[in-house]
């Protein structure tokens, strides 16, 4: 069952654009002159129920603003969009208490007091009994590791503890739908994984419907079966994550591990990208990689020899750099 229904979804904004010199200064004091940016450009999506599904495309490419516009902070140009059967911008409390909206950069917990006072609120706010709350509390500090921190204040928490904290507060009221925007952004390694093992967990525990949006590719990785990438406002890519690397990328890598002390010159098969004797690895065409490993085995003694994909991080690179570098 579809629970967001998107279509022909835009998003623009006026924008002033200021000309340089005192002259064009003070002539836009009587005629400014404004340019339209298109945040999103008329998208159509579709996303099942319990699906984990990534969002991704480079800065200014219309990520943050769908989520906006699906969890009703702003108002769209045009288009239409249906979550769990509600219109986001008409803002209904219906609608409110069965989503939630984590942003990265954004804190939606009182800077000064302790998260314990924060929850307090927010299950107010949610109207949430007062059972299901120490319930749902109890089993979200315990999962994440931080009842400890309860009745700490929050700036004396660092970075990935405010962060699990974040997810606490936006979890309490047991939401059907999860908007997450970039929520491992400035963790370090550890954090990260704490964090990615959280969600993938409950996730599939409670069959939460999650649209994420991340520049940290092993987060997709690790939580995401199916990508959506977006440039320029529009939808480029709908699909498996193995998927962006099949269609996207027209490399193989192979490293090759050589049995005896000749250095052989591989530059002619590929580019050579790394070469930490006795082992060697190149970058060849999808298409010639069987030629390829025929005759270096041919030719050479190999002790061991690998076939990998690119890496995905640099598939997705690539591809925002082509988008970035298309006309509009």
């Amino acid at each position: 069952m579809s629970i967001i229904e998107v279509k022909q979804l835009t998003k623009s904004y006026r924008v002033y654009k200021k000309r340089e010199g005192l002259g064009e200064s003070i002539r836009g004091i009587f005629r400014r002159h404004y340019e339209d940016v298109h945040a999103v450009a008329g998208i159509d999506l579709t996303v099942e129920q319990g699906e984990f599904v990534a969002f991704l495309g480079p800065n200014g490419a219309g990520k943050t603003t769908t989520l906006k516009l699906l969890s009703g902070v702003i108002n769209p140009t045009s288009g239409t969009a249906q979550v769990m059967g509600f219109t986001p911008w008409h803002r209904k409390n219906d609608y409110r208490r069965r989503f939630a909206l984590v942003m990265g950069q954004k804190n939606q917990l009182w800077w000064d007091l302790p998260a314990r006072e924060s929850y307090r609120l927010h299950q107010q706010i949610y109207s949430v009994p007062e059972d299901d709350f120490n319930r749902t509390l109890s089993e979200l500090t315990n999962l994440l590791d931080v009842e400890r921190l309860l009745g700490q204040p929050v700036r004396e928490l660092s970075l990935g503890e405010r962060m699990k904290m974040e997810l606490i507060a936006a979890l309490l009221h047991r939401p059907e739908v999860l908007f997450l925007d970039e929520p491992t952004i400035g963790l370090d390694v550890i954090a990260q994984h704490n964090v990615q093992k959280f969600l993938n967990y409950y996730q599939e525990k409670c069959g939460m419907t999650v649209l994420l949006t991340s520049h940290y590719m092993k987060d997709v990785a690790a939580l995401c079966k199916r990508v959506v990438i977006i440039a320029s406002g529009l939808i480029q890519y709908d699909g498996s994550l193995a998927g962006v690397i099949d269609q996207f990328s027209g490399h193989k890598l192979l490293t090759f591990e050589f049995a005896d002390t000749h250095r052989p010159d591989l530059r002619s098969f590929g580019e050579v990208l790394q070469e930490t004797w006795p082992k060697i690895q190149i970058r060849v065409a999808r298409s010639e990689v069987p030629r390829v490993l025929a005759e270096v085995l041919r030719d050479h003694p190999i002790e061991d020899v690998s076939v990998e994909d690119v890496p995905l991080e640099e598939v997705i690179a690539t591809m925002f750099r082509d988008s970035s570098s298309e006309p509009t």
